[in-house]
């Protein structure tokens, strides 16, 4: 059975900076993320999307692209897709190891690197400060943060599973015992943020702030249906997934409850095909109690999977036409009513759709349900590719009786969403009361025109049945001067929560004066958190300086001496160890991690070996 979502990771070889390698920077415990509203919406309505950890490789899309393309004023979500169970300790995990083949092919996989150790240069990320070498969050999680700051609508969920990182769902659920360590496990890695310590990068509370939920993508308990290697228990899955919703709604709401009352959010990714619905149990409306939402697969409906017959992926309706036997003429509208009608309220369904399209080759008519010989090329994989290709392809048809949109060259014939059939589905959306819709992936449309199509239904006229909100507590503007005066005798401007600070500029805070080393938002200044914050004293001990970003002066001659004549100047190319004190530019510093010392890393540069004083 091919009614999936097959999602495959690319394998790829993380890549590790030689400075991040030798210096390993250990966090300390994070601050608490500020409270938010729980769920969003845009005109009433959730505009989900998937971004795909591995398409910051082969495609190039990164976190930066959702702003510039504009898409990210018009999402309310963003699920990050997969997360990986641990085949042995059963429990989320991050790791560096490429995704292999066969049954046994997901095992430990992961890309940490992806994930939180790749460095942006200020060019590529979201706020235009480029990563330094010794901020413990870096990749695509601490892009997402910068972006949240910027739209503070914005929620961001950890997708656990997918097609190919489902294999173990099976048997994390299968007791309460594992359950319970599997769902702390999760809420530990991504919620608190407790990341390890991967290549430099990670440690206690690094990843704090930037999920605001998880979305659970099991395909599929209690089904065979799924990928090759999948453990499934047909007897007990249904019951078993239906408690490890409860146990997640259970930990997150206390962990919630000491973080100011924060709601996060737990969402699953629905399937359309009615025999993994009744397997799994998906449309019982006792599992939406623990759910906030749900979003239903309205793609994969068909392909090249069956390699001579063409036909709709995506369709909104049942197709007349359609020679396939009765329990396998699946439509969009089918699966919407499998939910609706079983009594789960219509505002906790989003719509599936997709941003790419399924094809085949040597199609013999440009109308579906002809023959053909194969699968279409793809860039990525036979038979599937981008919309931003697709839509350059041949000839446009569309259906509105079907509600389906399809391409044909001559040769191939390609079914897929858009502009036509997005603003049909839109007003679906509309007329059955759901709650918006979902995007799979966002990479397959760069300039965002499948959900500017939907925007033009949703986002305008009456509102959808919705409620939620911006972030209350996030702001995207610049800190205020340094010049600002303050209470307490401090003259830098006080710290203000929800404030976007960069490398170098300085706060005051509970009558200290501190400077931060790299981009952060909501952390308190404090010497514990990710170490972001370096305490330069009791105000009125030491002047403030300009908030700019630390140069990367050359160093001086080491026969050079800029001492004062209290402590030898710094040089290159020699052993420091804890506590050893030196002067470069005027400055005292004291040495903080034991290191030899390189051209490039003069004190001032590298403030997590060198601390001011």
């Amino acid at each position: 059975m091919h009614l999936t979502v097959r999602r495959r990771l690319m394998a790829v070889v993380a890549s590790v900076a030689t400075v991040a390698a030798t210096l390993v920077v250990v966090a300390t415990t994070g601050q608490p993320a500020a409270a938010v509203a729980g769920d969003s919406a845009i005109n009433g309505f959730r505009n989900v999307a998937y971004f795909a950890q591995w398409g910051v490789y082969g495609r190039g899309y990164t976190v930066k692209k959702i702003d510039t393309s504009g898409v990210a004023a018009k999402l309310t979500h963003i699920n990050y897709a997969f997360a990986n169970i641990h085949h042995q300790t059963l429990t989320c995990f991050e790791a560096n190891k490429a995704q292999g083949t066969g049954p046994n092919g997901s095992d430990g996989a992961g890309d940490a690197w992806a994930d939180y150790g790749k460095g942006y240069a200020a060019g590529e990320s979201v706020s235009g400060v480029a990563d330094t070498w010794d901020q413990p969050l870096a990749g695509s999680f601490n892009q997402l943060k910068q972006l949240k700051a910027k739209y503070p609508q914005l929620r961001v969920m950890l997708s656990i599973g997918g097609w190919t990182w489902s294999k173990n769902f099976s048997r994390v659920a299968a007791t309460a015992a594992s359950r319970q360590t599997f769902v702390a496990s999760c809420i530990n890695l991504f919620i608190k943020g407790n990341l390890p310590v991967i290549d430099g990068r990670g440690g206690p509370g690094s990843a704090a702030g930037v999920f605001d939920g998880i979305d659970i993508d099991w395909e599929w308990p209690g089904s065979p249906n799924g990928n090759e290697g999948n453990y499934v228990d047909t007897v007990n899955d249904k019951a078993n997934f239906k408690a490890l919703l409860a146990e997640f709604r259970s930990q997150l709401d206390a962990y919630g409850a000491t973080q100011g009352g924060k709601h996060y959010l737990l969402s699953a990714f629905l399937p359309a095909n009615p025999a993994d619905i009744a397997a799994g149990g998906w449309n019982d409306p006792a599992i939406f109690n623990y759910l906030d939402f749900g979003n239903i697969q309205g793609y994969d409906l068909h392909g090249a999977w069956a390699p001579t017959l063409t036909g709709h992926q995506g369709n909104l309706y049942d197709d007349p036409a359609d020679p396939r036997e009765a329990s396998r003429k699946f439509s969009v509208n089918k699966a919407v009513t499998a939910y609706t009608s079983a009594g789960i309220p219509p505002a906790k369904l989003g719509l599936g759709l997709a941003m790419y399209g399924r094809g085949w080759t040597g199609a013999s008519s440009s109308q579906p349900w002809g023959s053909a010989s194969g699968p279409a090329p793809g860039t990525w994989e036979a038979g599937n590719e981008d919309y931003d290709v697709l839509k350059n392809v041949g000839t446009a048809y569309f259906s509105s009786s079907v509600g389906a949109s399809w391409r044909y060259n001559g040769s191939q014939w390609w079914s897929l969403d858009d502009p036509q059939s997005v603003t049909l589905k839109g007003n679906y959306i509309r007329s059955k009361g759901l709650g918006g819709a979902m995007w799979w992936e966002l990479s397959g449309d760069e300039v965002g025109a499948l959900p500017n199509a939907l925007y033009a239904v949703l986002g305008t006229g009456a509102p959808g049945p919705v409620t939620g909100g911006p972030n209350p507590t996030s702001s995207s503007s610049t800190s205020p001067s340094p010049s600002a005066s303050t209470p307490g005798g401090c003259s830098a401007p006080a710290y203000v929560p929800g404030q976007v600070y960069t490398g170098g500029q300085q706060v005051s805070y509970n009558g200290h004066l501190w400077r931060a080393k790299w981009w952060t938002q909501n952390e308190t200044p404090s010497t514990g958190g990710s170490g972001v914050w370096e305490d330069l004293g009791v105000c009125g001990s030491v002047s403030p300086s300009p908030s700019t970003s630390t140069s990367t002066s050359t160093s001086p001659s080491p026969s050079t001496s800029t001492s004062s004549g209290a402590y030898p100047a710094w040089v290159a190319n020699h052993a420091y160890a804890v506590g050893d004190r030196v002067t470069y530019g005027g400055v005292s510093y004291q040495c903080r991690q034991a290191h030899t010392s390189l051209t490039g890393w003069e004190p001032p540069n590298v403030l997590a070996l060198w601390l001011p004083i």
